[in-house]
C-alpha cells in the first residue's frame, strides 16, 4: 500500500470535512499577532511558550508537516519569514487562503516530511514540527534532515504523542471507553482488522504509526539536537487521557557540528 498518496488524500478530505486541523485562524486573530497577543500548539491544547521561540522578527521559519492555515499565518503575522511544508495540497491551500485574505507573506511547499531536498543546508532559524510523524511509519529521515535544513544554535520545536497511547483501543477510546488492547509498535495496517481498516478508508482517515521515544527523542540527539526543555499535554477526546498526558513537546537546539560530532 502507498502510505504517502493514501495519507495525502485522506488529508485533502478531512479539509473537505472541516477537520479541527484544518480550520484557519480568523482576522482578528492574524491582527492579534501583529500586535504581539498570539499563541500556538504543538500539541492539542497547551499553548507553546513564547520563550521557546525567542525574537521571532525576520526569522526564518520553517512550519513543517504544518499546513492547515494555523500555525503559519500566526509566525508570518508575528513577524517571521515562514515556509509552510506540508504533504497535502489542501492543507496548504488553507495557509495560502489565510495570507491572501489577511496580507501575510508565507510560502508553500508540498512534500514528504520525511524529504526536506528541497531546501538547503542551513536554509532555518526555526523548526516547527507539530504532531503530525504518526502518518508516516518511520521517522529517522525526519530528524536527519531537520537538522540539517537548521542553522547552527537554530531551534527545533516538535510534538508528538506518547507511544503508550497506542496499546489503547482508539475506537472504543473516542467512545469513552480505556481498553488495552495494541502491542507496540502499532500500525493501523498490521493491527487493526480487516473491517476496522476498512471503516477507517471508507471515512478518509489518515493511517498512523507509533514511534518509541528513542525514535522520537533519542532520534534528535543523534543527529546534533540538545534538549533543551519539554513539556506534556492531555488530549480531552480520548478516554485514556484520564489515566496520563497521551502527547509532549520538546525544545532542541543545533549544535555546531564541531562539538556533537567529537
Amino acid at each position: 500500500m502507498d502510505i504517502k498518496n493514501y495519507n495525502n488524500h485522506a488529508w485533502n478530505k478531512q479539509v473537505e470535512a472541516n477537520n479541527e486541523w484544518t480550520q484557519p485562524v480568523t482576522s482578528s486573530q492574524v491582527e492579534a499577532a501583529r500586535n504581539g497577543d498570539w499563541s500556538i500548539v504543538l500539541t492539542p491544547h497547551k499553548s507553546v511558550p513564547h520563550s521557546w521561540f525567542g525574537d521571532l522578527t525576520g526569522k526564518k521559519v520553517l512550519c513543517l508537516a504544518s499546513g492547515g492555515g494555523q500555525q503559519g499565518p500566526i509566525l508570518s503575522a508575528a513577524g517571521a519569514d515562514v515556509t509552510v511544508f506540508d504533504l497535502s495540497e489542501n492543507q496548504l491551500s488553507q495557509d495560502a487562503f489565510v495570507a491572501k485574505r489577511d496580507g501575510l507573506t508565507l510560502k508553500t511547499v508540498k512534500g514528504d516530511m520525511t524529504d526536506l531536498s528541497c531546501f538547503e543546508n542551513e536554509s532555518f532559524d526555526l523548526v516547527f514540527h507539530p504532531c503530525s510523524n504518526n502518518f508516516v511509519p518511520d521517522i529517522s529521515n525526519l530528524w536527519a534532515e531537520a537538522a540539517r535544513v537548521l542553522k547552527e544554535n537554530g531551534r527545533l520545536l516538535s510534538g508528538f504523542i506518547n507511544p503508550a497511547a497506542y496499546i489503547f483501543d482508539w475506537f472504543e477510546a473516542e467512545k469513552g471507553v480505556t481498553k488495552v488492547r495494541h502491542k507496540l509498535p502499532f500500525s493501523d495496517i498490521n493491527n487493526l482488522s480487516e473491517e476496522e481498516l476498512a471503516l477507517l478508508k471508507e471515512q478518509d482517515e489518515p493511517l498512523v504509526f507509533s514511534h518509541s521515544f528513542e525514535e522520537q527523542i533519542k532520534g534528535q540527539l543523534d543527529n546534533g539536537l540538545v534538549l533543551i526543555d519539554m513539556f506534556e499535554d492531555n488530549w480531552h477526546s480520548m478516554a485514556f487521557s484520564e489515566y496520563f498526558p497521551p502527547t509532549m513537546a520538546c525544545l532542541t537546539l543545533k549544535l555546531p557540528s564541531a562539538v556533537w560530532k567529537r
